[in-house]
This record gives C-alpha cells, sequence and structure tokens, in this order.
C-alpha cells in the first residue's frame, strides 16, 4: 500500500492512551527505529536519505510559490510595456513551482514506500515468531481474537506512523521557521508573534483536547476486544450453538459488547467536532488579524496588494498541515498506544526456554523415564504428585487412569510445553530440560485426541509432519493410516479442502489425518493420546493394527480411556490423583484386582449393555 498523506478531514477516533502509554511513547519509538534504519541494508537507508532529501526541495518550492505569486500580483497592478512577458514568467514560475512540488512529494513517496513496507513485514514476522515462542499458558489464558487484534492494530499504524513523523511533523517545523523568518523580513514582527501565538494556542487546544477524549479511546478499544472475541468464539463453536439452539442468546451477547461501543463512539465523534470547531477558532483568528493588518499597512503605503496575496497564500499553506496536526497528532498517538500494546505481546516472557548452549537432542535408544516428577497447572492444585515411571526403548506402554489424574499433564510435559516444577524427564538419559526444544519436539510424534487440521487441503494437512515431504511419502502415510481409500473417492483427493478446524472431515476422519500427519514426521518416540477415541470399531481396529507396526521399532506411550486399546500394551501404568499406583501387563493387573481391574470390569459391563440396546 503506498504512503500517502490522508485527507484532513477524515474523521479518526482519538488514541487509547494509559500512564503506561505515555510513558512508552519515546521508548517505543527508539524501539522500532532499528526496524525503519537497518544496519544490515544499505539499500533501505539510502533510500531514507533520497526521500528526505526530496522533503526539504519540496518544501522550499512550496515556500518561494506566494513570492511568485506576489510578483503577479504586483507586476499587473503596475503600468507599462512589456509587463505583460513579465506577468506571465511569473505565472509560468509559479505552475512549474506547484507541479515540480507534487512530482517531488510522489517520487519521495516512491522512494521510501520500499523502506515503510520492509520495516513492516520484519516487525510482523518478528512478533509472528515470538507468539509461537510463547507458552502454552499463554495460549490457553489469552483469547486469540484480542491478540490477532493487537498484532493487526500494531503492523496497520506502521505506515501512518512513519509517514506522518518523517513526512509531516519534520516538514512542518521547518515551513514555520522559515514562514516566520519570511514574515520578519518582509512584513515585520507583527505577524510573526500573532503566527507563534497562534501556533502555541493551536497546539495548546489540540493535545488539551485529545487527552479530554483518552479515556473514550480506551473504552472503545476494550468494547471492540470484546466483541471481537465474542464473535470469533461463537463462530469457532458454531455447531455448539446449534445444538444448544442458543442463536438468540450469542445475537444478544455480541449485541451489547456492539452497543456499548457504538455508544462510545459516539462520544468520541461529538468531542471530534468540538475540537474541530476549536481549532477552526484560533486558524480564521488569526487569518483576520493577519489580512486586517495587512490591509492597514496598505492604507498607510506600507505594503501592495500583491504583499496581501503573498500573506494570504503563506497562511492557507500553513493551515494545511496545522489543520492535520491535530489529526497527526492523534494518529501518531494512537500509532504509538498500539505499537506498545505489539511490543508488550514481544515482551512477554517465555515460561520455558532452551538453556543457553543447550546442545541437541540425540536419541540412540529412545527410552523415556518421569524421575520423581511434580507438577500443577495452579500453585495451588498439583496434579502429578512425584510421578515416577520408566519406558524402556522400543516397548509399548499405556497409561491409563480415571479423568482428571493427570494422563494428558504427562503429554503435555513430555514435549516441554511446561516445566515440573520438581523431579526430571529424561529421554535416552538426557534431561529434556537441557536440550533444544525444536529438537526434542523433533523426536516426538503425537496424535491428540482432539485433532485440530489447518484449513487448507488434505495433502498439506499430512504433508505438514515433515517440512519437504514428498507425494510417494504422503500417500505412503495415508494408506498406514487407512485414509487414503476415503480420500481417493473424493473428487480433489489430497487437493480437498477440510474447512476451519478440519470441520468438513469426521471425527474419524479428522483423526486419521492427524495419524498420516505423524506417520510422515517418522519419529523415534510416538504418543498416542486417546488417538482412536473418535473411530468407529471396524476402523479402530485397523488404526490399531497399524499404530502397532509402526511402533514396532519406536518407543511408544498410549494415554487410553478405553482400556481394551491397551491391552496388549508391554505394560500398563494405571494413574489415580497424580501419583503411580499400579503397573503391569494386563493379566497381572487383572490378577492384582485394584484399580484397573475394577475400570475393565465397569468398561465391560458398559460395552455388554451398549451391545444389547443395539441388539
Amino acid at each position: 500500500m503506498p504512503l500517502s498523506p490522508p485527507h484532513p478531514n477524515y474523521s479518526i477516533m482519538p488514541p487509547d492512551e494509559t500512564r503506561e502509554g505515555r510513558h512508552d511513547g519515546w521508548a517505543t519509538i527508539r524501539r522500532f527505529l532499528p526496524y525503519l534504519w537497518p544496519r544490515d541494508n544499505r539499500g533501505l537507508r539510502w533510500r531514507i536519505a533520497i526521500a528526505l532529501s526530496l522533503v526539504l526541495v519540496a518544501k522550499g518550492v512550496m515556500l518561494a510559490l506566494p513570492l511568485a505569486y506576489k510578483r503577479v500580483v504586483d507586476t499587473m497592478a503596475l503600468e507599462g510595456d512589456g509587463l505583460l512577458l513579465v506577468a506571465l514568467s511569473f505565472v509560468l514560475a509559479y505552475a512549474l513551482g506547484r507541479f515540480a512540488a507534487t512530482g517531488f512529494d510522489n517520487l519521495r513517496n516512491i522512494a521510501f514506500e520500499k523502506v515503510g513496507q520492509d520495516a513492516t513485514r520484519r516487525l510482523a514476522e518478528d512478533v509472528f515468531a515470538r507468539l509461537h515462542r510463547l507458552s502454552l499458558r499463554f495460549h490457553l489464558s489469552r483469547r486469540t481474537g484480542e491478540v490477532t487484534k493487537v498484532v493487526e492494530r500494531g503492523t496497520k499504524s506502521i505506515d501512518s506512523m512513519l509517514y506522518f513523523l518523517l513526512f509531516n511533523i519534520a516538514p512542518t517545523i521547518i515551513e514555520l521557521i522559515a514562514v516566520g523568518i519570511i514574515f520578519y523580513t518582509m512584513f515585520g514582527g507583527e505577524l510573526v508573534v500573532a503566527t507563534a501565538v497562534t501556533v502555541v494556542a493551536y497546539i495548546w487546544t489540540t493535545q488539551a483536547i485529545t487527552e479530554w477524549r483518552t479515556k473514550l479511546r480506551k473504552q472503545m478499544n476494550d468494547l471492540d476486544g470484546t466483541a471481537l472475541s465474542r464473535a470469533v468464539d461463537s463462530l469457532l463453536n458454531y455447531e455448539t450453538v446449534k445444538y444448544f439452539g442458543a442463536e438468540e442468546r450469542e445475537r444478544e451477547r455480541y449485541g451489547s459488547a456492539a452497543r456499548a461501543y457504538a455508544a462510545a463512539a459516539i462520544k468520541s465523534d461529538n468531542s471530534l467536532a468540538l475540537l474541530n470547531i476549536a481549532q477552526a477558532f484560533i486558524t480564521n483568528a488569526l487569518m483576520l488579524f493577519a489580512m486586517g493588518f495587512t490591509v492597514w499597512q496598505w492604507s498607510r503605503g506600507l505594503l501592495t496588494v500583491g504583499d496581501l496575496v503573498a500573506i494570504q497564500t503563506y497562511l492557507m499553506q500553513l493551515f494545511r498541515p496545522l489543520d492535520m496536526l491535530g489529526w497527526v497528532y492523534r494518529t501518531i498517538r494512537q500509532g504509538l498506544i498500539d505499537m506498545a500494546d505489539m511490543f508488550r505481546l514481544m515482551d512477554e516472557s517465555e515460561e520455558v526456554e532452551d538453556v543457553p548452549g543447550a546442545p541437541a537432542l540425540v536419541v540412540r535408544e529412545p527410552s523415556i523415564v518421569f524421575d520423581n516428577v511434580r507438577f500443577g497447572y495452579d500453585p495451588g492444585r498439583t496434579i502429578l504428585k512425584g510421578l515416577s515411571f520408566e519406558a524402556p526403548a522400543g516397548s509399548h506402554v499405556a497409561i491409563v487412569g480415571p479423568s482428571g489424574a493427570g494422563k494428558s499433564t504427562i503429554a503435555r510435559l513430555l514435549f516441554r510445553f511446561y516445566d515440573p516444577q520438581d523431579g526430571r524427564i529424561l529421554i535416552d538419559g538426557q534431561d529434556i530440560s537441557q536440550v533444544t526444544q525444536k529438537s526434542l519436539r523433533e523426536a516426538i510424534g503425537i496424535v491428540p485426541q482432539d485433532s485440530v487440521l489447518f484449513n487448507d487441503t488434505i495433502g498439506y494437512n499430512i504433508a505438514y509432519g515433515r517440512g519437504g515431504a514428498t507425494h510417494d511419502e504422503i500417500h505412503e502415510a495415508a494408506r498406514r493410516a487407512a485414509i487414503l481409500p476415503f480420500i481417493e473417492k473424493l473428487p480433489h483427493g489430497f487437493d480437498t479442502q477440510v474447512g476451519e478446524r478440519g470441520l468438513k472431515l469426521s471425527g474419524g476422519e479428522k483423526q486419521r489425518v492427524a495419524i498420516a500427519r505423524t506417520l510422515v514426521k517418522n519419529p523415534p518416540i510416538m504418543l498416542f493420546d486417546e488417538a482412536t477415541s473418535a473411530l468407529d470399531s471396524r476402523t479402530e481396529q485397523d488404526i490399531l493394527e497399524t499404530l502397532h507396526a509402526v511402533g514396532a521399532n519406536r518407543t511408544t506411550l498410549a494415554i487410553a480411556h478405553r482400556l481394551s486399546t491397551v491391552a496388549d500394551a508391554d505394560t500398563i501404568l494405571v494413574l489415580d490423583d497424580g501419583r503411580l499406583v499400579e503397573s503391569g501387563n494386563h493379566r497381572a493387573l487383572l490378577a492384582r484386582d485394584g484399580l484397573y481391574a475394577e475400570m475393565w470390569l465397569r468398561q465391560q459391563a458398559e460395552a455388554e449393555e451398549e451391545a444389547e440396546a443395539a441388539e
């Protein structure tokens, strides 16, 4: 998008400014400067220098135009031969000057466009990368709609921030100084004093009223974020809304936030009208004084008609940036606030970080050891209470237990989405907290209970398991995950779109795509978190055979609720209230007649009841 000055009459809402935002103003600018002035790109720095030079040239031409205009008028007021050519020459100079000023402005935009776009791109990429480095706890506690809105506002404010700071504020200051010198030299100190007083009054009034409008913008931003987050939540849970016939409730829930936002917007627009009236009064008061003073001096024979035209032209040229000054001030302040919010996202601490100089995980024998692990998501609620177990390399270990026993927490700790408060987790004898997260996650594949897919094709989602996967590898993974027959029946095959979060596929189809995706990754350790929970019995058996086959030379952890799916595991770990209460194979655990045996008998009875009901 090319940088261009906004229309001065465009209504913009005031900035969301808090004390923290005010304090962060210059700090935000200093933090953004490296993106604007990249040390590793001399070409972009040259573009900035050229753009600023063109700004100065264009401003110099504009300051000369009223003098040419004055000469035209004064020449026309004289009598004598040859004055026509003189007047026409000044008319030509005036027209060429206006054209040149416009040309320099647009050449400036051409020179600077790449700088602005590059700065925006690099900052957006850095924010996006940072968000992916933040912990799972952060993403679970923040609403996605609000986070994306913060990033969107921050990146969109960059272009306007750059334009106004470099091509409006600085040139306006230069023009004020130059006009003051011209007025003092040609018309006396009275106009200089009047202009200075007017500019100070204008700036003070603009700042005072804008600060008054700050709370409105804060309220509007909060309500805007609330409305957006409610809309996103509602649309992501479309099926749930339909299940419970809650369309009207959702409409009212969203509408209440939208109505509150509209009320705040009305107050903001009304205060903007008040600001515009105050600004117009101040600028027109200066025009009245300046033109009245010029007419008075003309009556005394000290100034000419051309001087009146020159003064009026200088003031009109000066009023244009002054009329925009309030708009520019609000835009810059809002941009600083939006960028500060985005930088605060970047400053969110990484709950899980690699230790300095951490080596990559090297897996030769993919064994897994939990050594007296204690962990809780909240300080007052411990989930795992000194959990210890070992999964030898090449073994198939199942983890079962009642809901809330901590089964899924094991998966999150193994992937190091969190670090335990106490104890260690070892893979091939290496503490996973001492190796790089990237290498750790490359060594583990997972098929989660809730398989979320990207809004892209089936082929893309399967290939996501490993960058650079070939079509043959994708095809083979689909075959081994028992989803290839389904894909081949589709009109577009692997190019079939799955919809947002994979909603165009059934639960079982999504699960099989997730399994195929993990097969493409081909890691030494496989983790199945209720991997067959969404499948029918026949498909479940097919998938289980596939999982057993692919896990033959790997270490496999299977978190299961349905005990029949893990009955053939080498070792079954039974968790209860965050502790390991039983372990052994299926027969040994049944013989023990403990918690596992109780769960097994209950599930067998439920299965028999379901079978009888089906008959």
